[in-house]
């Protein structure tokens, strides 16, 4: 068994799909419209489906935007230097909620962003 992927609800289809390609860097794998059904669903990754975990980014055309409650945590990323990933996504227009520092209580090197529905991305610095 592996992941396969993550599903995240979005308000704004094409704001998503930009952050996550143009901001974070990831590709747009596949986009499926479901009429009947009223949604797109749209895959995201740093490589193919049958390769790693990607992201469903899905859009309920008649929903505008969703209450994340407080269970979800984040989605996480490993960066080779947490500080320049987050200058070059603050460059592309991203949102850096935390700015790259010793975790605490710890000494990985850690930073948040947020995405445009206010999801946290983590990104870990990993040598």
């Amino acid at each position: 068994m592996r992941i396969l992927h993550t599903m995240l609800r979005v308000g704004d289809l094409e704001k998503s799909i930009a952050f996550y390609t143009e901001t974070l860097g990831m590709t747009l794998l596949r986009r499926s419209d479901y009429p009947d059904g009223r949604f797109t669903l749209a895959f995201v990754g740093y490589g193919p489906e049958e390769e790693g975990a990607v992201l469903e980014l899905t859009h309920n055309w008649d929903t505008a935007s969703y209450d994340l409650g407080n269970a979800y945590g984040h989605i996480a990323l490993a960066v080779p230097d947490a500080a320049a990933a987050c200058a070059g996504i603050k460059q592309r227009g991203g949102k850096v909620v935390r700015e790259a520092g010793p975790m605490k209580h710890g000494k990985t090197i850690i930073a948040f962003v947020e995405d445009p529905d206010g999801y946290k991305v983590e990104l870990i610095q990993r040598a």
